[in-house]
């Protein structure tokens, strides 16, 4: 089966490019190939195409658009935004709170931290994958300086009570950071009503392209403090030195604003092809939902099918991509560490898989399966 044919249920990993992100991308990528931060014509015009773009971004974001770092992505965020923190910090504590459940480029680059003498508490989930906030308040210390819990769970889809984790590092003089690479673009966030200090996200997960992202760096009261981790020019602000990608930004300002218009709807559809999907296979035998059925993003349906290899059930699907975790350990043959942590077996771990749809899913992409996948869950051991 050719590409053209593929049904993509794995929107969690990547999302297709939006055609109109694309059209927009395109004279950047030929006639408008300035460098931003030349001072000559070209360079100029190229500057103010950035300086808008940033403006879209931060009406994503609802906040000032100097408040925007562009990076490489999420996982470069991350690691600016823990990194940074910690080195400006470190004369305040050394004590960073974050989630067992959280994505890979956190809980790595937490680890790295601790090599480097940091302390680092890894909070527990229930088995709906949320923290609990009671803990949250008595982990933390004197030397705590940062809270970071994910927005949205990339392989389930559970959300956590962002605002209660924000106002809980605030009330003990500590920062919040969230990884909201799954929720931005998918669900409306204002970063200072929800009281959040630093904010990661990457465009290739609501329809921009792969390779571009950013950092929300709080400049109120009281002002986010950073040191960089990339030294050269002194591109934005100081803080991530190296020519700006252009074509990315711009790609990435038009998926925001098509964000910012189509949400609702794009929400609306994607609801029920889930609440359709997930009703259908829970119907069979043994089968059963993993993470918070009412606080979990409406693209996301983790299910598992106890006693079938979920690896042999996707090998087997012809023409529909699906996965068993994150795109980022999945070539990993371990059981996912975000089930785990919710106290699932390593059996009932292997035999659970992500659905996640997006703007481009059809009825039709979840009719064929269902028919698919159904007969597939008979001897899949």
């Amino acid at each position: 089966m050719d590409d053209k044919k593929m049904i993509y249920l794995d929107n969690n990993s990547t999302t297709q490019l939006d055609p109109r992100v694309l059209e927009v991308m395109m004279p950047f990528l030929t006639s408008e190939f300035g460098n931003a931060a030349s001072s000559h014509t070209f360079g100029r015009r190229i500057n103010n195409h950035v300086k808008s773009a940033r403006e879209n971004i931060a009406a994503l974001l609802q906040c000032d658009p100097g408040e925007v770092v562009f990076t490489s992505g999420a996982t470069e965020a991350v690691n600016l935004g823990l990194k940074g923190v910690a080195k400006n910090y470190r004369s305040k504590g050394n004590h960073i709170i974050t989630a067992n459940t959280e994505h890979p480029a956190v809980l790595d680059t937490c680890k790295s931290l601790e090599a480097d003498g940091y302390d680092i508490t890894y909070l527990p989930v229930d088995r709906d994958g949320l923290i609990d906030l009671m803990e949250l308040k008595a982990a933390i210390k004197e030397a705590t300086i940062l809270i970071c819990v994910m927005y949205v769970n990339n392989e389930t889809g559970v959300i956590q009570p962002i605002s209660d984790i924000a106002d809980t590092a605030h009330e003990h003089g500590a920062l919040f950071m969230c990884d909201a690479t799954q929720a931005i673009g998918r669900i409306p966030i204002n970063v200072y009503s929800l009281g959040i200090d630093l904010l990661a996200f990457s465009a290739h997960k609501f329809y921009g392209p792969k390779g571009i992202g950013g950092l929300f760096i709080q400049h109120k009261q009281p002002k986010v403090k950073m040191s960089p981790i990339l030294h050269g020019g002194g591109h934005e602000h100081g803080l991530r030195s190296g020519t700006l990608n252009v074509p990315g930004i711009v790609g990435m300002a038009m998926a925001a604003q098509l964000a910012m218009n189509e949400m609702q709807r794009d929400a609306d559809h994607v609801t029920m092809l889930r609440t359709y999907l997930e009703e259908s296979l829970l119907k069979e035998e043994n089968a059963f939902l993993n993470g918070s059925y009412d606080h979990r993003l409406y693209n996301t349906a983790n299910l598992g099918f106890k006693g079938i290899d979920a690896n042999v059930v996707i090998g087997r699907l012809q023409g529909i991509a699906l996965s068993n975790g994150s795109a980022c350990t999945s070539a990993i043959m371990e059981p996912s560490h975000v089930l785990k942590a919710m106290g699932l077996s390593n059996e009932d771990a292997y035999s659970s898989i992500r659905f996640s749809l997006g703007r481009f899913n059809s009825l039709m992409d979840i009719e064929t399966t269902i028919s698919t996948i159904k007969p597939l869950l008979v001897n899949a051991f």
